[in-house]
């Protein structure tokens, strides 16, 4: 599993911080994106993985980015863990019927991100 990438995305420099130290701690490449256009860009160029996504993000929404990579034929298979502050069952919902994968919610154990990270490799 060790060098194996990982896109992380958050706006937030600390919270970009929080989640890329456990992953680079266990030993994954990690890139970061701070929006939703960059994050869709990475995707389709580096060919991570797997990809940590928030939901409120710039340009365009963790929702947007995630039904977009989920129906582009380049992407559609990276899993997507959806990591964000919002934590109504709605914003589950919402999220795994955009295509995510798994959805973790803020604040987060560093182990348990990795432990969700590596269930999709």
């Amino acid at each position: 599993m060790a060098n194996e990438k990982v896109l992380v995305v958050d706006d937030s420099p600390t919270d970009l911080a929080l989640m890329c130290a456990p992953l680079r701690a266990s030993g994954f490449v990690v890139t970061t994106a701070i929006d939703g256009e960059e994050a869709i860009e990475k995707a389709c160029k580096e060919m991570p993985r797997v990809i940590v996504l928030d939901i409120v993000l710039p340009k365009k929404n963790g929702y947007q980015v995630c039904r977009s990579l989920k129906n582009d034929s380049r992407s559609k298979g990276i899993p997507i863990i959806m990591l964000s502050g919002r934590s109504q069952p709605s914003d589950k919902f919402w999220g795994l019927k955009q295509g995510a994968d798994e959805y973790l919610v803020k604040p987060f154990d560093g182990e348990q991100l990795v432990s969700a990270v590596k269930r999709f490799l």
